[in-house]
């Protein structure tokens, strides 16, 4: 089984507090998906989803103090569908957006490879894995950077989903 956590830009003025709205968000085919990543108006991250939390945050998933660091993956007030097998959706505020594109911005991922370096090679006993999985790390950092900060500048809130 295949889990992609989708983050989702949506102007304020188009949100609804409603589980059933916020899954038909994301029922779009992957080729418009495909489009709005080329326009940093979706990202999507694979199964490695937790460890870019390790990145950010420092330490596993749910354990560091609220702040824009957490937000940037996992973060975020949650949203429960009725169906309580289904993860629930998680929004960022237009302000918190802000706040975490201001962090991104100004995060420097070599300082965050190095912090969480030792956790993230852990699962991966090949000497030779670092270069190709830091290259992954970095690219992702650079697109999350971009989602966020474009995001930010048309004052839009997230909305966040593990799809299965």
């Amino acid at each position: 089984m295949s889990m992609y956590f989708h983050l989702r830009a949506v102007p304020p003025s188009a949100l609804r507090n409603s589980a059933t709205w916020f899954q038909r968000l994301f029922e779009d085919d992957w080729d418009t998906v495909r489009e709005r990543i080329g326009r940093h108006r979706e990202e999507v991250l694979d199964k490695l989803y937790g460890e870019f939390e390790l990145l950010y945050s420092g330490i596993p998933p749910n354990h560091a103090p609220e702040g824009p660091r957490t937000h940037v993956v996992l973060g975020g007030r949650p949203v429960f569908p009725a169906d309580s097998a289904v993860p629930p959706f998680l929004l960022l505020t237009a302000a918190q957006v802000t706040e975490v594109a201001a962090y991104l911005k100004s995060a420097d991922f070599d300082d965050l490879w190095r912090h969480a370096r030792t956790k993230l090679l852990r699962p991966y006993r090949a000497s030779d894995a670092e270069t190709e999985l830091r290259g992954l790390f970095a690219a992702t950092h650079r697109d999350l950077t971009a989602f966020y900060a474009q995001t930010a500048q048309y004052g839009d809130a997230v909305v966040k989903w593990l799809m299965t």
